[in-house]
């Protein structure tokens, strides 16, 4: 079961890699346009899980199904490919001062109010949406799908999408602590990740370090701006503070120090999200063969 997965999780993150943008995946656009809709989204995401145990089971002992439906099931909800490629367009349009089109980009990856955002907010808030969109579309289902399989990754998914739909409000309480215990160990293993990847991009693996372990301390949330901090340490800028969403204005801590982002350092967080990436390929592996060699010995 373990070497199954293993490889299926491979084959799926291969073709994330190959086949590109999951924008244009049916799956993941279908379930963004139902999720808008808390009720028939958080209902969705119940079936989809269902689903993915059902096909889990199913596989058990077949090694060829259990491999093919992890690989399926993880490019379909794998968002590096798409998030390299819109963090591309934001460094360009950002270095090109083609700020509206910067705008739209960011309105898809970030649910805050990007209308009127000048090039320093911009820049900010762009290396912010792509260390979280690290976490969330990319290392949160890997390290699910390592553990749990087809329903882990499905799942993880599931409660993203759902939380973005919600376009960054709070007051659903199931919902928010659903949220908060699926990405607990995700958003710190993506963090961790940032410190092993930040020399790779010419960034500070002790600037992440210490931005991660010193500025979340203020956050309100036990896992949101973790790896945003990582980020911010690792290119040695600064982010955070006020934030204007659909529902409200949040005053949010600074995280890292330094200057403030500009577009070089956007297109320095794509490369370091795609390193964190693929470095989570591999994490996802190894915890896929360690849990298999648990679940044997017990």
């Amino acid at each position: 079961m373990s070497a199954a997965r293993a490889i299926g999780l491979v084959l799926g993150v291969a073709a994330d890699g190959a086949l590109g943008d999951a924008r244009r995946r049916p799956p993941v656009t279908a379930f963004r346009r139902i999720a808008h809709r808390p009720g028939p989204g958080a209902a969705l995401a119940g079936v989809l899980v269902a689903g993915g145990v059902l096909l889990e089971r199913a596989g058990r002992g077949r090694p060829v199904l259990q491999a093919s439906a992890t690989a399926v099931t993880t490019w379909a909800v794998l968002g590096a490919a798409g998030l390299a490629l819109q963090g591309t367009e934001l460094a360009r349009d950002l270095e090109e001062c083609r700020f509206e089109p910067a705008r739209s980009t960011l309105s898809e990856l970030d649910p805050r109010v990007a209308d009127g955002l000048g090039p320093i907010a911009l820049s900010r808030a762009s290396v912010e949406t792509l260390a979280e969109n690290t976490s969330d579309a990319v290392v949160a289902p890997l390290v699910w799908g390592a553990v749990a399989g087809v329903p882990g990754l499905l799942g993880a998914r599931a409660v993203s999408l759902l939380r973005r739909a919600r376009g960054g409000r709070r007051g659903h309480w199931a919902i928010d602590r659903l949220d908060e215990l699926v990405h607990l160990v995700p958003t710190r293993v993506a963090a961790g990740l940032t410190v092993l990847a930040a020399p790779v991009v010419g960034g500070s693996a002790g600037g992440a370090w210490r931005a991660w372990r010193r500025d979340t301390i203020a956050h309100p949330s036990p896992n949101a701006g973790r790896v945003e901090a990582a980020f911010a340490g690792a290119l040695e800028v600064r982010v955070g503070g006020r934030t204007v969403y659909p529902h409200g204005v949040a005053e949010l801590p600074v995280l890292g120090v330094g200057r403030n982002p500009d577009a070089g350092h956007v297109t320095r967080a794509v490369e370091l999200s795609r390193v964190v990436g693929w470095l989570a390929g591999v994490t996802s592996v190894l915890l896929a063969v360690v849990a298999g060699f648990w679940r044997r010995s017990r």
